[in-house]
Parts: C-alpha cells; sequence; structure tokens
C-alpha cells in the first residue's frame, strides 16, 4: 500500500520553503507521493489578506511540476465553507484504498496548539504525523508535547528535522508590493505567473528589465522627456487596461518610444547606418521624424527588445500607418495624451475618445496632427495622410 504525505497551506504564494520541506519529508520518511492541498477558508487565517483560490491552485500546480512526486488536490477549494483537517483527511481516506499510510506534514510548533483544532482525537487516529523543525531545535517542550499526544490519542507522530528555507509568503507578498525581488524564493514559472496576473500589487514597472531601461534611458534623456517617457508609459498601460490588451507590452513600448529622441545629429545618423534605418526626402528635411523609426532599430539592439508588435509601436508612434495593431495605436494615443503634456486645442477631445473608441481617436489624432503641421508649414509624412485616409475608411464602413 502507498504512503503518502499530506501538505496542507495557503500557498499564497508556493515558495521554496514549502517545496524543500515536502521534498525533504517524502525523502525521510520513504513516502510514494506528497499532495499539496491549497486551503479553501481556512478557519485561523480569518485576517489574511488571501489571493483568489484559482490563483493559488494555479500557482501550486507551477510550483509542483517539476517533482514527479507532487500532486496539488483541490480538495479543500471545492468544498463549500470553512476547511478543516480532519474532513479533509477523512475525504483523502475514503478516495484511496483500505490500508493506504497518511501522514499528516506540520512543523513542529504547531503540536502545541493541535488540541484545539476541530476533533483532534479522531485526526490522531486517521493518519500519521509528521512534524518538521530545524536542526538542532527539538527541546523539551517539544518532546514534552509529542509524549502526551501519543498517550493521550494513542498518536503516531514522526519527528523530522529538516533545513527548511527560512521563507515566508507574507514577505513575499510585501517584496512584491514593493518592486523588490522574490528570485531564488518562489519558482519561476510561479513569479511568472504572477507577474502575467499582476498578483500582490505587481506592476508592470516592477519587471526586471525595466529597472536597466529606465537607468539607461535618464542618461540619453533630457529631464523634460525621461518625464514623458514615464507618462507615456503609465497612460499606455491604463488604454491597455481597458481595451484589454497586454499592459506589459504598453509599458515597455511607452517607455522606449522616444530612446532615440535626443541622440544629436551626428549619432542620428550614424546609428541609422549602422541599424540599416533608410531615410526617404522628407526624413532628411525634416530629421524630428526620423528618432521613431530609429527608436524601434535602437529598442532591440541596444536594448534588447525583440518583439515585434512592441517594435512597431515605437516606430510608427509619430507618424502612424495604415491598419495599426492596438498596441500601435495605443502608443501613438499615449505619446499624445499623457498627462504632461501642455494643453492644446483638441486634447480633451482626443482622450475621451480614447477610453471609449481607439480607433476614433487615432483617426481625431491624425487628423489633427496633419492640420497643426500643414498650418506650420511642414512636410506631413505619406504614412500620416495614408493612415488618416484608413481610419476614415475603416469608420465610416464601420458605421454602414
Amino acid at each position: 500500500m502507498e504512503k503518502i504525505g499530506i501538505m496542507g497551506g495557503t500557498f499564497d504564494p508556493i515558495h521554496f520553503g514549502h517545496l524543500s520541506l515536502a521534498e525533504a519529508v517524502r525523502c525521510e520518511l520513504d513516502l510514494d507521493k506528497i499532495i499539496f492541498i491549497p486551503a479553501g477558508e481556512p478557519p485561523h487565517k480569518e485576517a489574511e489578506n488571501l489571493g483568489s483560490t484559482e490563483d493559488r491552485y494555479n500557482m501550486t500546480l507551477l510550483g509542483c511540476r517539476d517533482n514527479p512526486f507532487f500532486e496539488v488536490s483541490r480538495i479543500e477549494l471545492d468544498r463549500e465553507g470553512l476547511s478543516y483537517s480532519v474532513d479533509t483527511v477523512r475525504a483523502l481516506k475514503e478516495l484511496y484504498p483500505e490500508g493506504t499510510e497518511f501522514y499528516f506534514i506540520l512543523g513542529a510548533d504547531s503540536l502545541m496548539d493541535l488540541e484545539k483544532w476541530r476533533e483532534p482525537k479522531l485526526l490522531l487516529s486517521l493518519c500519521s504525523f509528521a512534524a518538521v523543525a530545524r536542526p538542532g531545535f527539538k527541546n523539551k517542550k517539544t518532546e514534552a508535547q509529542i509524549k502526551k499526544l501519543e498517550e493521550k490519542f494513542n498518536a503516531d507522530i514522526k519527528y523530522i528535522e529538516s533545513s527548511k528555507l527560512d521563507i515566508s509568503s507574507t514577505d513575499i507578498r510585501r517584496r512584491i508590493a514593493a518592486g523588490k525581488s522574490v528570485k531564488y524564493n518562489v519558482p519561476e514559472t510561479v513569479i511568472k505567473y504572477i507577474e502575467e496576473k499582476e498578483l500582490y500589487g505587481f506592476k508592470p514597472e516592477f519587471y526586471p528589465e525595466v529597472r536597466g531601461f529606465k537607468k539607461k534611458l535618464k542618461l540619453e534623456l533630457k529631464p523634460s522627456r525621461y518625464i514623458h517617457t514615464l507618462g507615456v508609459a503609465d497612460e499606455a498601460v491604463r488604454l491597455a487596461e481597458k481595451h484589454g490588451e497586454d499592459k506589459h507590452k504598453a509599458y515597455i513600448a511607452g517607455l522606449l518610444h522616444d530612446c532615440a529622441k535626443n541622440f544629436d545629429r551626428e549619432r542620428t545618423f550614424k546609428f541609422c547606418d549602422e541599424y540599416g534605418v533608410s531615410l526617404d526626402k522628407i526624413l532628411r528635411e525634416q530629421p524630428d521624424l526620423i528618432h521613431s523609426f530609429l527608436g524601434a532599430a535602437a529598442a532591440e539592439r541596444e536594448y534588447g527588445v525583440k518583439d515585434r508588435d512592441v517594435l512597431n509601436a515605437i516606430c510608427y508612434h509619430t507618424t502612424g500607418r495604415p491598419g495599426m495593431s492596438p498596441l500601435e495605436e495605443i502608443v501613438y494615443i499615449a505619446d499624445m495624451t499623457e498627462p504632461n503634456r501642455t494643453h492644446y486645442e483638441g486634447l480633451d477631445k482626443i482622450r475621451e475618445l480614447s477610453y471609449y473608441n481607439l480607433k476614433e481617436a487615432v483617426s481625431e489624432a491624425l487628423n489633427q496632427t496633419i492640420n497643426f503641421n500643414k498650418e506650420k508649414g511642414r512636410i506631413v509624412h505619406p504614412l500620416s495622410i495614408e493612415a488618416f485616409e484608413y481610419y476614415k475608411k475603416y469608420l465610416r464602413e464601420e458605421i454602414i
């Protein structure tokens, strides 16, 4: 018959402390497997700010998937009401063949309160216990409690010393909320899940690569341009959230959209040659437009960005183009409407439209930009004119 360990907890999130402890117990007791059981509504954790049940379950799955001896059960998550250990063990015994041995894993310090748990006598009769403590921490109180429980309830309690990593889920959540790294505390797959789902206060600006980007941009850009850049990144995230687009991509594209803006003339033309950025007659006559095309090349070569949608959003944030992707539209609009922009006639209309209908906002922004440049006697890039005609036709056909 199988010998199975039961590892319960909120796992909010699961971390290497949980995983290393479970593996130590498995090896010490020669268990066939460990079942991780994320808590549903734990009776002793009312004040905790827990993640959603599904997120905790998914993170536990990700954390356990590389160990063939680890399984994850929904037995408490799918149960209504508060979760009590005695109910969980009783349910597991009904699921497994008679004679299966279960070992309930807990910290040795928890033995002190075990008699206050729901139906302790029944619980101790249903399974053995694996009480885990750090090496050298078995004291007289622990020994006395184990002896007391064994005599009073005829309990089977295995005492195990394990060099459990000193990691706390509470501390991990606090570090994430503060934008600090939890690498080597939490499995990479779980970190990625937290980032994608933006759990525990995680924000797009907390991505590891962003710190390096900001450091480099501070050196490359004038202070006012850097402030504008941060504003565009934040506004791009707000628009991405509103329109259901990827906030991480939006933040990176917004952050790097002007990465080549403050290159001097010599550096601009030098990098255009090195990066293969072709300069047509209009770009040579109006160099201010070059930075968006060069910026896409610089984002790829100097910042390591490989996502084509992000690079395109940087490339066309000044001129626009026909049939832009939603991310391109978002960055194009965010560049014009971020809160640090000097107010100009028509800005409020574009801002309002951007949260209602992105394509209408792009059409209005293109129209205003083309008219403004014509009034100033500037050359309008053909891409802008083509883009305006495209969006005007698109919106007209959409109405029809």
